[in-house]
């Protein structure tokens, strides 16, 4: 029980900190982009409201009560990882508004399942064999949680070396790391364009 535990914990972990799934990080970074370390409440409510998006996703696939189209899907996560940077880029100045948050706490939400629904076919093969694909399903996004965590503590940590050791200005911080984004996130959207 344990071992299947950890084996599903880490099936999420690695997901996630794959090298060739590297837009699910791309996405974490242009989340938490214009947050610090002082920011922590916005950052625990942007990635967990992430988390629930991608989790109600991975389970309305995995129990077959929503099917959407992968091509759809593909397309959509590049897009969500350009939207999301293309904000940070915009709306800088207006981020720390409440109406401006809440368009944000939205669109992160309906990105989380657009995510999810791009790991859905993935996990459903994994789970096949399972005997209880809710449980399953509860590791697995434990781990995708985790490697995100991962994700957000050294984007947070590396804003915060370039801000205060590199004295670079939070306002530069943000333009670069977003643009960075962005120009590694126009291939994925070449490679999965629809039309």
């Amino acid at each position: 029980m344990l071992s299947e535990f950890w084996f599903n914990l880490k099936l999420g972990l690695f997901h996630v900190l794959d090298w060739n799934a590297y837009d699910h990080v791309l996405f974490l970074i242009a989340l938490v982009a214009t947050c610090t370390f002082e920011n922590y409440k916005k950052v625990f409510w942007l990635v967990s409201i992430f988390t629930v998006g991608h989790t109600l996703s991975l389970f309305l696939a995995a129990f077959d009560l929503v099917s959407v189209d992968s091509g759809i899907i593909e397309f959509l996560i590049p897009v969500s990882i350009l939207f999301t940077g293309l904000y940070n880029i915009i709306f800088y100045k207006k981020n720390a508004k409440t109406s401006s948050l809440k368009l944000l706490y939205f669109f992160t939400l309906f990105f989380g399942l657009v995510h999810g629904f791009g790991f859905s076919s993935y996990f459903k093969m994994i789970s096949i064999s399972s005997e209880n694909k809710s449980l399953m399903l509860i590791e697995f996004a434990l781990g995708v949680e985790l490697s995100q965590l991962v994700v957000v503590v050294f984007v947070l940590l590396l804003a915060f070396i370039v801000q205060n050791i590199f004295n670079f200005s939070k306002r530069d911080w943000v333009l670069i790391a977003s643009s960075v984004v962005i120009g590694l996130c126009i291939p994925i959207l070449a490679d999965t364009w629809l039309w």
